[in-house]
């Protein structure tokens, strides 16, 4: 089984080479929706984590990912319901993105 220890390093480098520009820690408060078309996101903003930058993101298609990578870690002790809570924040606020933007 292959861990995020390893797993994300390996991940990170293959987006790097495929992509023109790659924005890191990242943290998207809010999708922006398309005013010439109903029902559709344009884009996203948010804030780096580290330096507080702000970035404003236009995109023609916006796939939300976030949530349940929990476990791609060695657990660091036998307790399961750790895990559990930090999948359980992250799939909430993606779920937070969705709603806020009129997702059902």
């Amino acid at each position: 089984m292959i861990h995020g220890e390893s797993y994300k390093p390996i991940v990170a480098e293959a987006a790097k080479k495929s992509a023109d520009k790659v924005f890191n820690r990242i943290c998207v408060t809010h999708l922006l929706m398309d005013e010439s078309r109903e029902n559709r996101i344009a884009g996203a903003v948010g804030f780096n984590v580290r330096t507080g930058n702000y970035h404003v993101f236009k995109s023609k298609t916006v796939i939300c990912g976030a949530g349940g990578a929990s476990n791609i870690f060695k657990p660091r002790s036998v307790a399961k319901g750790p895990a559990d809570l930090v999948r359980a924040l992250v799939v909430r606020s993606a779920y937070g993105l969705m709603i806020n933007a009129g997702a059902r």
